[in-house]
């Protein structure tokens, strides 16, 4: 391990006294010192099947908004379903687990999940409705919620036109590139259909199909991402890509439609980072960058040691089962684990350091591994280039699935 990490985290890191939420957040302290000035921070996590990571989140996420004054938690999930879970945590609509399961991501149906959901709306509850934090989901696939909405618009505003929306049914569950077509007439279809909804507002006012309307929009994306080939080297053309660009949008939109927000964004690390990933494409942060400078902050979190959810290889239906890996020596992490004991946080832009600009390797699991290989899975990493600070948990164990996991 090259000593000048050693010296550099012993003097700039903070140990974390604890990663569960409701305890005191003294020690979160030189988080929000790095976060004055920001308006959008990045919450990374290098599995979506860590329980560490989902409850020093959850942790994060308080302190932000009791002490720092963030006002949106945006989720890398359903932008159709964040809408009811929106209504939850802001006027106690519904029931939490139910609504968290209908954001069809295995990767979110956890009791961990279920527990940061009930705080928001603990925290709502007393509050005036201009002060309530508000719950977003970023990702326009899946997104039965807007396929039902907008049918039931069309059945009462224009229903020899439900056919049109019925055939758009598929978006409930379609996956990005799953019916890939050169000429996009399923999202053309959903086009129609917001020409639809805006010529019926002209027509009865603007207050009538507001809602309405963001789901046809909604179903737009979707449908752009259903039918984009699968081509990992399209660059900005990819579906990859297109989906990183919708998260931004939506973030974009929440920041500048709204004087003073402040938003929580809870996504990959992958996704929340400066610069690109996988074949060159531009990550949800490096757009915020670019738009916002300094004001956007990307944290990633990465563990030592331990276990993690994930599916095996190719199987998009089958249950999240463990994984474990150990420390090793070929990534990042063990580094950090060797470099100092226990959990912590350190902020990349406190001091210059040769390893924070020199490129190492990071572990990074998505919601579905390879099968025996995925131990020596990384992706490269620029420690300063691609994060503006870590939270390191030395141990990771599974998450914990709510029932009925499958997708």
């Amino acid at each position: 391990m090259p000593d000048d990490i050693a010296r550099w985290l012993t003097e700039h890191a903070h140990p974390l006294g604890s990663l569960s939420p409701g305890v005191p957040t003294q020690d979160l302290k030189p988080l929000g010192e790095a976060l004055h000035g920001t308006r959008v921070v990045g919450l990374g996590e290098s599995t979506h099947g860590t329980a560490e990571f989902f409850r020093l989140k959850h942790r994060i996420v308080e302190f932000l908004v009791r002490e720092e004054g963030f006002t949106t938690l945006a989720l890398e999930a359903g932008q159709s379903a964040g809408r009811a879970l929106d209504a939850y945590v802001r006027h106690g609509t519904g029931d939490p687990g139910h609504l968290v399961g209908k954001l069809d991501f295995w990767t979110w149906r956890t009791r961990e999940m279920v527990d940061l959901i009930e705080w928001l709306r603990a925290h709502n509850r007393d509050l005036p409705e201009e002060r309530r934090v508000r719950f977003v989901g970023m990702d326009p696939q899946r997104c039965a919620d807007s396929v039902e909405a907008v049918t039931a618009f069309l059945r009462r505003a224009a229903p020899g036109r439900v056919g049109e929306a019925q055939a758009l049914d598929v978006l409930a569950h379609a996956r990005p590139s799953s019916l890939p077509d050169p000429r996009q007439a399923l999202m053309r279809q959903a086009e129609e259909i917001v020409r639809l909804v805006e010529g019926h507002r002209e027509r009865s006012g603007p207050g009538d199909g507001a809602d309405v309307l963001e789901h046809a929009r909604v179903l737009v994306r979707a449908a752009d991402l259903v039918t984009r080939p699968f081509d990992p080297f399209a660059g900005e053309d990819s579906v990859f890509a297109a989906r990183d660009r919708y998260m931004a949008e939506s973030v974009t939109r929440l920041l500048d439609d709204v004087p003073g927000a402040r938003v929580m964004i809870w996504a990959h690390n992958g996704h929340i980072a400066k610069g690109t990933y996988g074949e060159g494409i531009p990550a949800l942060g490096s757009r915020l960058r670019e738009r916002y400078g300094d004001a956007y902050y990307a944290l990633a979190l990465l563990f030592g040691k331990g276990s993690f959810l994930a599916r095996r290889g190719d199987d998009l239906q089958g249950p999240p089962v463990p994984h474990r890996v150990r420390t090793g020596i070929r990534s990042i992490e063990a580094r950090l684990a060797d470099a100092v004991r226990g959990d912590y946080y350190a902020d990349l832009r406190t001091g210059p350091a040769p390893w924070l600009d020199s490129p190492q390797a990071q572990r990074s699991f998505g919601a579905n591994v390879p099968r025996f290989v995925y131990r020596f899975h990384t992706a490269p990493l620029v420690p300063a280039r691609d994060y503006d600070g870590l939270a390191f948990v030395a141990r990771s164990t599974c998450s914990h699935p709510l029932p009925g996991t499958g997708e």
